[in-house]
């Protein structure tokens, strides 16, 4: 059996009488883009934070590449990238001269090769010899994305990597990152930005208050918590309206499950009498998804 890129059990940590962590049990395999998600104060940081080893959990066990992050956290850590949700940075040194101080903490010289092929592919090249604090905050992001490269882990997360980023950035970021996976590095993502994470992840886990609410593959989290809907426009939104719609702008809303419904619901508008002359048809998405698992959370 192959080992999981990331194996969490029975994991808890507590600030106080803050339990940040209630017993978290959780398996991510290797080559996965896998999605963790949930609202401010879910525990996702702390996670994080206890799988680098910055953050001593309080019990249970975490293991990267089957490296425990405790009892072999030399290997561990070799094996994970961490890019940041804060932007850190040291002013005083150039990008190139960060990536090669970030290579040493990790006993790794003469890696000017790959170096120079990480700024290529997050297009810092022409930024290589600038002063970090010259840097916008979105080119400041893709430095710590470089950072968590240097010494080339299989595992990567991705504490809200695109977080003040533009458009144009942030498209290439997901390109660089999408082809990482292609070439077999494991890739965990946190986002507020949940339409990356349904494009992007396919898995995800939900959290709230320090648990797992949800856990499964992004296709059947849609299909599970999520309804299509359905908007008409009528000549008798009244009618429309007595059949379970809401009226909005001019539209009627309905919620559907499945595709006959929609045959059954525009049958019945015609024998009232309300002829349907415009109809949109709007598929579940994560953020719908999102907000139910919590509430039933």
């Amino acid at each position: 059996m192959t080992t999981p890129a990331i194996r969490i059990a029975a994991l808890t940590k507590s600030y106080g009488s803050l339990q940040a962590l209630a017993g978290i049990d959780l398996e991510i395999a290797r080559g996965e883009f896998f999605g963790l998600l949930g609202p401010n104060g879910a525990g996702k940081t702390t996670l994080i934070s206890a799988l680098a080893g910055l953050v001593r959990a309080d019990g249970g066990t975490l293991e990267v590449m089957g490296h425990d992050v405790v009892a072999d956290f030399h290997n561990a850590r070799l094996k994970l990238g961490v890019v940041p949700q804060e932007l850190v940075f040291d002013p005083f040194f150039t990008v190139r001269e960060v990536l090669r101080i970030q290579s040493g903490y990790y006993g790794i010289c003469n890696n000017d090769g790959w170096v120079d092929e990480i700024l290529s592919r997050l297009d810092l090249l022409s930024r290589a010899d600038a002063s970090m604090r010259t840097l916008s905050g979105g080119m400041k992001r893709r430095v710590l994305v470089a950072q968590a490269l240097v010494h080339r882990p299989p595992v990567i997360v991705l504490d809200e990597p695109t977080a003040g980023v533009d458009v144009e950035l942030r498209q290439g970021l997901w390109q660089f990152v999408k082809q990482l996976n292609a070439d077999g590095h494991t890739i965990v993502l946190t986002t507020h930005y949940l339409e990356e994470a349904e494009a992007l992840c396919g898995r995800i886990a939900m959290m709230k208050a320090g648990r797992i609410v949800a856990l499964d593959t992004t296709a059947n989290l849609l299909s599970r918590f999520s309804t299509r809907s359905l908007r008409l426009q009528v000549q008798r939104p009244e009618v429309a309206e007595a059949l379970g719609g809401v009226v909005s702008g001019g539209w009627v809303d309905f919620s559907i499950d499945t595709a006959p419904e929609v045959e059954t619901l525009l049958a019945r508008l015609r024998e009232a009498g309300a002829d349907v002359y415009g109809i949109s048809v709007g598929e579940p998405d994560l953020e719908q998804v999102f907000l139910e698992v919590m509430r039933r959370a």
